[in-house]
């Protein structure tokens, strides 16, 4: 897969990210609605859905790559990819395998994002031990990473049985697609460094400018391991309204109640007004309100970074489905090309 059609931090791409945050119904419906809304995503011009990983009750994708083989019957140009893959509590053979099989039936539109994931219920899901936690992601993106090559691959190991010369199948026509998810640790920035693979930073809290250090650390790191440049995205919570009014009026009792649950497991106090309005001040990590606010930040977000890619999570929580589809279209006919514009009009500022 040629770098350009994953973006260049001077013609970045633009993509959507959801975890099927089930929003009422059931978790069926939740993906049939999945489903539609990558569908009004291609249809608008959103260049990659990302589809999360989850093994929980509140999220009803826990198999992206067979919700994306649905999207990719019903599409024809968006780019399908994971907002992760949880590859420490999967088998990376056939993680390989099943992405191999969605980037032939999406005529080459596939993508994985391997992480080790922000929650755990999979680790004891599949008859694994927190105790290894490191391990199991680092041994297993090794194998990952020698597949790539889709070149026999020797490997040995704690986490399995070594393979000797083993060769996986299918193979693909044009190479897969593969990015490392990180959470802002440098010891995770300089593995996917180390393997030349490039990078997702998941911006969830704080600022994105706080990330500079880190993504400056990832390109330190791959010119230390003779890598050629690699593209950088970054995943961030957001929602698209009318304006900056009813865009937050609409998502804030949604990302309070979810992220006051989520809270309550973790130890933290309730979510507040103070937090939401600190995400969605001009440097915050929350990209939420009318089409202009949301590009001029968008904008800022990729200058700052060097972005190749931003990917805006446009579902939190209960968010209704209706208020999901039109954020969907004001990000690809109106948030999108306004981006465009303004890195256009001076591509070389990037403070």
């Amino acid at each position: 897969m040629d770098i350009d059609a994953l973006g260049t931090p001077q013609h970045p791409t633009f993509g959507l990210d959801t975890f099927g945050d089930v929003a009422g119904g059931s978790a069926a419906a939740t993906i049939r609605e999945v489903v539609a809304e990558a569908v009004l995503a291609d249809e608008v011009g959103i260049d990659v859905i990302g589809l999360g990983e989850h093994h929980r009750p509140d999220f009803a994708i826990s198999a992206p790559d067979v919700v994306l083989a649905a999207i990719a019957g019903q599409t024809s140009r968006i780019r399908l990819g994971t907002a992760v893959t949880v590859l420490s509590s999967d088998d990376p053979i056939r993680v390989f395998q099943r992405f191999a099989t969605l980037d032939a039936v999406s005529g080459g539109r596939a993508e994985v994002t391997l992480g080790r994931g922000s929650f755990t219920e999979s680790f004891p899901l599949f008859g694994l031990s927190l105790d290894d936690y490191e391990v199991l992601f680092s041994e297993k993106l090794e194998i990952f990473a020698e597949l790539l090559r889709e070149e026999p691959v020797t490997w040995s190991g704690s986490v399995r049985s070594p393979l000797e010369g083993v060769s996986v199948f299918p193979r693909t026509e044009d190479g897969l697609v593969a990015w490392i998810g990180v959470g802002g640790t440098p010891e995770s920035v300089v593995r996917a460094a180390s393997y030349g693979l490039p990078l997702v930073v998941a911006v969830i809290g704080g600022s994105p400018a706080q990330f500079v250090p880190l993504v400056e650390l990832y390109h330190r790191a791959l010119a230390h391991y003779e890598h050629p440049t690699r593209p950088v995205s970054m995943h961030s919570p957001g929602h698209v309204a009318a304006t900056d009014e009813l865009a937050r009026e609409q998502l804030y009792p949604h990302q309070a109640a979810a992220f006051t649950r989520i809270g309550r497991e973790r130890g933290w106090g309730p979510y507040t007004p103070d937090q939401f309005e600190a995400g969605a001040a001009p440097e915050g990590a929350l990209f939420v309100g009318s089409p202009e606010t949301v590009a001029q930040k968008i904008a800022w977000a990729v200058r700052t970074l060097g972005l190749s890619r931003f990917q805006l999570k446009y579902a939190v929580g209960a968010l209704p489905h209706e208020q999901r589809l039109e954020s969907i279209r004001l990000y690809g006919t109106e948030v999108v090309p306004r981006v465009r514009e303004l890195l256009s009009s001076d591509p070389t500022d990037r403070g």
